[in-house]
């Protein structure tokens, strides 16, 4: 054992780098779990020596114990949230608000296009986008059906709105919590960087597939009248639950808008009101629906990355960039939007988010935060917006996949890929320029 340790110590950057590149290999081919692959890869980084199993060395704390590269801010939002997202939606409240809204566009199908769009990103903002597709694909498949239209292009809208709308805000998006925490942006940072950027793009996005699937979008006035005339008055499930879950949600976003004054934590807003929330149920039946999957897959997500950090192979990846952008911040920043919004595409824009992040602290520190600021904003745009590039890019892609499958409408790996190229390149294009003009 004691070899064992001695090889690694003497090796640590190329074993680590290793182990974060063989997880992410397993994680893209996904053959097996990609929770069991970050358990098991954080279990051998602890193992291997790479990271600490002590909290102390007699007296003294050792800064390298495992447990201090976890992130308990991004993990106790997560699960906060992910609480009072899914007592507010056992209410129907979500459901109700989506078919009033369609009931704004007299059942014409481009603007049942763009109303499906405009609350899913809107939605997205401040809830995961998973569970936002979920809530939508019901009613969007009911719609298609009366509509008597293929309901592909609604699907394809709503697969992008959510992850156009889930980067405008910290709570938006996961990639986004973890930069939140690693930069230490509040809820309102990412609402006055991002929310402009993110409107032009969804008003684009929205306005060429409306444009595109234009001739698709047609149907008889008699089915049109249906969507119109839709019955809303059983939606609502639970209308003290309603009332409860919806004054919570708003007080908790109020929290996370606040910060600036307060100087609350936005994970410690959420457990609160996910607290207040349980008061009222059974928490085993919250707690049972909880994404925990997703938990842990961070737990050991942060372990592995902590083992390269802990190496200094972070450092060296800083360094890297440094020397390839020779200093220019300019070059830094659209490296780092480019490559995070095409290579997010491929792999899961979480792992990437939490490896590029204490690669950007390093930058912070040697360049100072004025310099790192815009990077900050070009790693959440390009990790967010990347989501929509292909079928596998975000969790949402997939979910939306999956169901359109079950009800005999396959969205074919191929034929995403020939909209999502287009939307995803010019998603980026936008950001350049506004990056461009904003901070350089």
């Amino acid at each position: 054992m004691e070899m064992i340790h001695s090889l690694v110590s003497g090796n640590s950057v190329a074993i680590s780098a290793g182990l974060l590149i063989l997880a992410y290999i397993f994680i893209a081919t996904e053959k097996i779990p990609k929770v069991t692959i970050a358990l098991l890869g954080a279990s051998i980084t602890i193992l291997l020596g790479l990271v600490s199993q002590a909290k102390t060395n007699g007296e003294a704390l050792i800064p390298h114990y495992f447990i201090n590269f976890v992130d308990f801010n991004v993990i106790f939002l997560l699960v906060s949230m992910m609480i009072i997202v899914n007592i507010s939606t056992r209410s129907g409240v979500f459901s109700w608000i989506a078919n009033e809204l369609l009931k704004l566009t007299k059942g014409h199908p481009i603007k049942v296009l763009i109303t499906l769009g405009l609350f899913t990103a809107v939605t997205s903002a401040f809830l995961d986008n998973v569970t936002t597709v979920i809530l939508i694909m019901p009613i969007t498949f009911a719609i298609a059906r009366k509509l008597d239209i293929d309901p592909f292009p609604f699907l394809m809208t709503e697969i992008f709105a959510s992850n156009i709308g889930g980067t405008a805000t910290l709570i938006g998006d996961p990639p986004n919590i973890i930069i939140g925490s690693a930069a230490g942006f509040s809820f309102m940072d990412f609402l006055k960087n991002l929310t402009d950027v993110v409107a032009m793009i969804f008003i684009v996005i929205v306005g060429l597939l409306a444009f595109r699937f234009r001739y698709r979008l047609r149907t008889s006035q008699d089915k049109m009248n249906e969507v119109a005339n839709i019955d809303n008055s059983k939606t609502i499930t639970d209308k003290n639950l309603m009332v409860r879950s919806m004054l919570v949600l708003g007080l908790v976003i109020l929290g996370f808008v606040t910060h600036d004054i307060t100087h609350i934590e936005t994970c410690i807003c959420a457990m609160l009101g996910a607290s207040v929330l349980l008061l009222f149920e059974k928490p085993t039946d919250i707690l049972k629906d909880v994404e925990w999957n997703t938990i842990f897959f961070f737990i050991g997500l942060f372990i592995i990355i902590g083992g390269v950090e802990a190496s200094g192979g972070i450092t060296l990846l800083a360094e890297w960039i440094l020397k390839v952008t020779q200093g220019s911040q300019e070059a830094a920043s659209m490296l780092i939007l480019w490559a995070s919004g095409l290579i997010s595409g491929v792999i899961d824009n979480i792992p990437y988010t939490a490896t590029m992040s204490p690669m950007i602290m390093e930058i912070e520190k040697a360049m100072g935060a004025e310099y790192a600021f815009p990077l900050w904003w070009c790693l959440s745009l390009g990790a967010c917006l990347g989501g929509n590039l292909t079928i596998i890019g975000a969790a949402a892609n997939v979910i939306v996949s999956e169901n359109s499958a079950a009800e005999g409408h396959p969205i074919a790996f191929m034929r995403f890929l020939k909209y999502g190229m287009v939307v995803v390149t010019i998603s980026l294009l936008i950001c350049t320029v506004y990056i461009n003009i904003k901070y350089l």
